[in-house]
């Protein structure tokens, strides 16, 4: 069996399976394009997303996703539904409890959270060329009139918030983030547009007491993704 699929609170799930397992787990957090449904998911659809999970199956890596509501914008309700996937696969498959993880652009506002509320669960964040916080996000597409409403009606509506509330709560909210200590980071930027450039420039402001050196690759070297993913897999994985 190569995948399989399960729902829980109406979003689709899939776990893909290696030939050979070395029992460590990867829970991917996709961006706002990303989607699982009951025929098909959006890491194997698209051929660099497919390049990466047929390089993790092959070094025997357990690979599962969620829809988590589609565009959520990290929301709690996201967070709340990434975690009880977590627990539903580390109850039926036979991996380490400790899992690695890869979010890409809006999914590292749920990855982020996910790291307070999984604490000791997660063995290494691999963030590809992440949204790192609301706040600049916003900002930047201000510039852009008709993309900002866009933003704003996915975002009222995964926050399930009126819009002059859910502005205030965003502009409020610290520059910072505070990471586990323990958890290592690793940053990947695939250097193909003025937004994942602009995130990446916020990164030394928003990551507080945080080494992280992030990665810039071409885009014509995005191929490479998966074995910088399982290099940075392998040397986190000594300790059981």
């Amino acid at each position: 069996m190569e995948s399989r699929k399960f729902m829980m609170d109406t979003q689709w799930n899939i776990i893909y399976y290696p030939a050979r397992p070395n029992g460590f787990g990867v829970l991917i957090i996709g961006d706002e394009r990303h989607f699982v449904d009951e025929d098909k998911c959006f890491w194997t659809q698209n051929e660099g997303k497919q390049a990466i999970v047929n390089d993790l199956r092959d070094k025997g890596y357990t690979i599962f996703s969620s829809n988590l509501y589609g565009r959520n914008w990290g929301s709690e309700k996201a967070v709340e539904l990434a975690h009880r996937v977590y627990e539903k696969v580390i109850r039926s498959e036979i991996l380490n409890t400790k899992i690695h993880v890869i979010a890409e652009g809006m999914g590292a506002l749920v990855a982020v959270k996910l790291l307070e509320k999984m604490a000791g669960s997660i063995r290494s964040l691999i963030l590809l060329n992440p949204i790192l916080s609301l706040k600049h996000h916003i900002e930047h597409e201000k510039e852009h009139k008709f993309f900002y409403k866009k933003l704003m009606r996915e975002l009222t509506t995964a926050y399930e918030t009126e819009q002059s509330v859910l502005e205030q709560e965003i502009f409020s909210m610290e520059d910072q983030i505070d990471l586990d200590a323990a958890v290592p980071v690793k940053i990947i930027h695939v250097l193909s547009g003025g937004r994942a450039y602009n995130q990446s420039k916020q990164y030394k402001k928003i990551f507080n007491s945080k080494d992280i050196n992030p990665t810039f690759i071409l885009p014509e070297k995005k191929l490479q993704i998966g074995k910088i993913c399982i290099k940075f897999f392998n040397a986190n994985e000594s300790e059981l």
